[in-house]
């Protein structure tokens, strides 16, 4: 029987390195990360597809969204997570946080989206845009199809609600280094996996037929809605099922203890406010750090996106098409990502150190991102002819390499990025855990988003159109860069120290010029 003292061989060493009393957790474990992984997925196309072609709507309407919807719904979202956890447990956490969530998709698949053309204000909206400025059209569009801005913004709070904060900080808590080293690379292919699942099945739903049969909808599209978000709410609740076996009949108290190197009894439960959540990230320099990374990384990607996602609406005007390509290329994002993630991820991460596996969703991102700002930049300039020799036309040779650098930058962050920043939180104490995560994934990652969207917003604004504006996003989009890979620098030495140290780091409830090490408990 195996140990923890053996050591892996051979093709165990790279592909498997999973000791087989470690099973009864690993295995649950990654069949409850590929359903939430899948549902992310999933709904990272299917919100886009919702509003981008809505009526008199656009990509220019998601840094509206972003700004205007998603800031006040996460500072609300994340203030009621903080009050659930200071009175229930974590398991009771995920059940309410679940439930929020799965019972929405089922108001919005039954009663919101049926209704739509009574509750949409669209003749208030149309004498708004009247008297408004063109640039003011994404900001109408979020009001004009209010039940659609709320679909998108429950869809992007999954990531960071259910994804980053429950399931990681879950992760997290019954999760070593040594286990997280071994176990988070081959986490990734399980939601690598859903990815292409989860592409395919929105392919699938967005070519059927419309079919009289089914009394729901008059067109394939709406069909399609009643199938995503049916297939949404069942994933969510295998999901729950899945944490619910593992809570009762894996992680017991005890092995907890044992696997956390700590005989005393479980911490008190940890009672912090909104205020305190937020101010908690000036008290630490290694939080800050962390903070940055996942601002930068969320500035660039929407940076790109919505000028990618403005050209695939001029494109794919009809909400299956568009749905459909997203699908495709959530497929594609999910092959590369599941390649990386078994034969790369797992021995760099084992092989290198922190700071060189963290570096490369940031070099990934920088070296596509030019190629596509270059080329939309440039394509009158003789870069056309390149898509002429290819068979393309410009938009659409310029739409191919948005999508590219949409699929590695993904790819990377499903791999790299997302293994690094969770491993980053590990060498924190268990309370410094808890809150470090709750501001950062919980509101971090929003704010990172939305600072894209407000720069996008306040270029619309003033050149109206998102082509217009692209240059100066490509310029800025630079400089996040930049800021992204002295952040991980940074980090990786403060990471490094801990680690070498088998120190914890503990932030101190008050102000301190310097945080403070304690010695893990032996």
């Amino acid at each position: 029987m195996e140990t923890d003292k053996e050591e892996f061989k051979g093709w165990r060493s790279f592909f498997w390195p999973v000791y087989r009393s470690e099973w009864k957790k690993f295995f649950p474990m990654l069949g409850m990360f590929f359903l939430i992984a899948f549902n992310y997925n999933l709904l990272r196309t299917f919100k886009d597809s919702m509003v981008v072609t809505a009526p008199n709507s656009g990509a220019e309407t998601i840094p509206f969204i972003k700004v205007w919807a998603i800031i006040p719904c996460a500072i609300l979202l994340t203030y009621v997570f903080t009050r659930l956890a200071n009175r229930f447990s974590r398991e009771k956490v995920f059940y309410i946080m679940m439930f929020i969530f799965l019972s929405f998709f089922f108001l919005f698949t039954f009663v919101l989206y049926p209704l739509r053309d009574y509750l949409h204000p669209h003749e208030f909206a149309d004498r708004l845009q009247a008297l408004l400025p063109s640039g003011f059209k994404g900001l109408i569009a979020i009001f004009r199809n209010w039940t659609f801005t709320l679909f998108y913004v429950m869809c992007d709070l999954w990531s960071s609600a259910i994804f980053s904060v429950l399931f990681w900080g879950f992760m997290n808590e019954v999760t070593s280094v040594h286990e997280a080293k071994r176990y988070y690379g081959l986490l990734m292919i399980g939601a690598n996996a859903s990815s292409i699942m989860s592409g395919q099945i929105s392919v699938w739903f967005s070519d059927i037929s419309f079919s009289p049969s089914i009394s729901y909808g008059t067109t394939k599209w709406e069909q399609s809605v009643l199938f995503l978000n049916c297939t949404i709410i069942a994933c969510g609740i295998l999901a729950i099922a899945i944490f619910r076996w593992l809570n009762t009949r894996v992680l017991g108290p005890a092995e907890k203890a044992q696997r956390m190197n700590d005989t005393t009894p479980p911490p008190e439960k940890v009672k912090m406010s909104m205020r305190k959540n937020m101010a908690y990230l000036a008290k630490s320099k290694y939080l800050i750090c962390i903070a940055a990374i996942v601002l930068t990384y969320n500035v660039a990607i929407n940076l790109v996106e919505v000028v990618w996602k403005n050209q695939i609406h001029a494109l794919y005007p009809d909400p299956s098409d568009f749905q459909s390509y997203m699908g495709q290329v959530t497929k594609v994002i999910g092959i590369v990502a599941t390649f990386a993630a078994i034969f790369v991820t797992g021995n760099v991460i084992r092989r290198f150190s922190w700071t060189t596996s963290a570096m490369i969703p940031a070099a990934v991102t920088l070296v596509t991102g030019l190629g596509f700002f270059a080329f939309i930049l440039f394509q009158n300039a003789g870069l056309d002819a390149f898509a002429a020799m290819a068979g393309f036309s410009p938009l659409a040779f310029g739409l191919f390499l948005g999508s590219m650098q949409n699929i590695f930058t993904r790819a990377s962050k499903y791999t790299f990025f997302d293994a690094t920043k969770e491993m980053a939180f590990i060498p924190l104490s268990n309370e410094s855990k808890l809150k470090g995560k709750a501001a950062i994934d919980g509101v971090g990652s929003r704010l990172g988003k939305s600072g894209g969207s407000v720069i996008h917003q306040g270029l619309l604004l003033l050149f109206t159109t998102v082509s217009a504006s692209t240059p100066v996003v490509a310029g800025i989009f630079i400089v996040v860069l930049l800021i992204w890979i002295l952040s991980v620098i940074s980090l990786g030495k403060q990471f490094d120290a801990l680690v070498e140290g088998d120190a914890k780091l503990e932030i101190p409830e008050t102000p301190a010029p310097k945080p403070v090490l304690a010695k893990e408990t032996a």
